[in-house]
């Protein structure tokens, strides 16, 4: 094998962010199980509890804008570290609200934290990633944050044993932690730095929407998001009311929708960097739509977790493949905040959209019409990636 045909080593500051990707989803994982507990606490109702969760992505759709700005303004890496810290503070000040409504303004914030630090982290994974391993890169990223959390609610459900308040603090301190480490590995990288000392050229975002794999991937994104809040609100509410399976089962399903992604993320990242980007997307975004179909229409059990797992196995065909896109696509053109911000608010969109749009459809026609009407969603994501150009082939022209 040559040099020139000789796959790249993983770089140094991947692994960092890859790291620090792990103790974020954790500790995310690690306050789930308390939270809504926690609002409930206070005296308020389970409407009003679960609005806690809904303020944090609300946030994080409201700042998205000016986080995109000041991405572009004063570079990744310190906004990666100034969001993450934001979050940190925030969790360590909900951990002490005497009110709900001071823990919805504490929520709130880390909301604003953390729209500013997934912008950053996906400008600063698409700087640092050779590109002829992108794909291999993105699986590997979004592996780490599929196993956070997936390990992190069993870590919360533990520590939610010494009160509520504890979890909070965990994941602060975790936060801490990661802001050191990117900090101190990353401040002499030259990989990450950038020179914000002279004008640095921003792509902007009707260039990338002139581009058809970008309309396609900010597309996916809104799906993405919907079945991201399907498989959190309706997949464990399904087990428990329509199967009648207790609620230890319902969250054994939402594993298993994890170990899914997980199983599928790191190959189908390797593959789209051999064959492209459209074909794995394709492919993964039509498993998830007959695994979500299969789930509408069976009251097997262990069908519904057989759809789960494949279901998973779709979400994570198309992961690594998206992120990898976006790199594609911003390749020769400069920084991208703009690009970024427009996938992830799209994105967010989806998620804040999916719970009450699935909720009211699985409450006025029941869940196998919610579950359709994804599958449905999944396949037109398909369809629409079908009449695109795929984006690496691109990036070679």
């Amino acid at each position: 094998m040559t040099a020139e045909t000789a796959t790249p080593r993983m770089p140094r500051e991947v692994w960092v962010m890859v790291s620090a990707g792990f103790v974020i989803a954790l500790g995310y994982g690690v306050v789930a199980p308390a939270l809504p507990q926690f609002a409930h606490s206070f005296g308020v109702g389970v409407t009003a509890a679960s609005a806690i969760v809904s303020a944090f992505a609300v946030m994080r759709l409201a700042f998205a804008p000016s986080s995109g700005r000041l991405v572009t303004r004063f570079g990744e890496r310190p906004m990666y570290l100034l969001g993450v810290f934001i979050v940190a503070l925030s969790t360590l000040a909900s951990a002490f609200a005497q009110t709900y409504w001071q823990l919805m303004l504490f929520r709130g914030l880390g909301g604003v934290g953390s729209i500013m630090f997934s912008v950053s982290a996906m400008g600063l994974m698409i700087r640092i990633s050779p590109p002829a391993i992108r794909g291999r890169v993105s699986g590997l990223y979004s592996s780490s944050f599929v196993l956070g959390s997936i390990t992190g609610p069993m870590l919360g459900g533990a520590l939610i044993g010494f009160g509520l308040r504890v979890p909070f603090v965990v994941y602060a301190v975790a936060l801490f932690g990661a802001i050191a480490v990117v900090h101190l590995q990353l401040r002499g990288s030259t990989l990450a730095a950038v020179d914000t000392t002279t004008d640095v050229a921003v792509m902007p975002l009707p260039t990338a929407l002139r581009i058809g794999a970008y309309r396609s991937a900010v597309v996916t994104a809104a799906i993405f998001g919907w079945v991201y809040a399907m498989r959190v609100s309706l997949v464990p509410l399904y087990f428990s009311l329509v199967l009648h399976e207790p609620d230890g089962v319902a969250g054994l399903a939402l594993a298993t929708y994890a170990c899914g992604d997980v199983i599928a993320m790191m190959p189908a990242g390797r593959l789209s960097d051999r064959i492209g980007r459209r074909p794995l997307i394709v492919a993964g975004m039509t498993v998830l739509a007959l695994a979500t179909l299969a789930l509408a229409l069976t009251s097997n059990v262990w069908i519904a977790f057989a759809s789960t797992l494949v279901g998973g196995i779709g979400t994570g065909m198309v992961s690594p493949s998206q992120q990898a896109v976006l790199a594609d696509v911003m390749f020769g053109h400069g920084r991208g905040g703009p690009v970024l911000v427009t996938y992830q608010m799209s994105q967010d969109l989806g998620t804040v959209i999916g719970p009450v749009a699935g909720g009211f459809l699985a409450q006025e026609w029941g869940f196998p019409t919610a579950f359709t009407v994804t599958a449905v969603l999944a396949g037109c994501a398909a369809v629409a990636w079908l009449a695109v150009r795929d984006s690496m082939v691109v990036r070679a022209a």
